[in-house]
């Protein structure tokens, strides 16, 4: 280990530049949800148990707004039967 090191061409910021549409952040998990996604990796073959987390997030967030648009569109039905009168032959 040498006594003294120079710095004076160091440069601060990430080793790995960001990937574009990602964001990095800090976030806490209980283990046994971390667990689950890294046995799926390992059951799969390998992977990154990380964007397993992104695709259940995403998956789970697309369902909730397509539940959210055919809620809608059920009420909406239902409330134009109410007004619309009925017809008998």
């Amino acid at each position: 280990m040498k006594r003294e090191y120079d710095f004076s061409k160091a440069r601060r910021g990430p080793v790995v530049p960001p990937i574009p549409g990602k964001t990095r952040i800090t976030i806490r998990l209980d283990n046994d949800i971390i667990e689950h996604f890294q046995d799926a990796v390992d059951r799969a073959g390998g992977g990154n148990y990380q964007t397993l987390i992104n695709d259940a997030l995403r998956e789970y967030h697309q369902g909730r707004r397509l539940e959210a648009v055919v809620r809608k569109a059920v009420r909406d039905e239902v409330k134009a039967s109410r007004v619309a009168p009925i017809r008998t032959a």
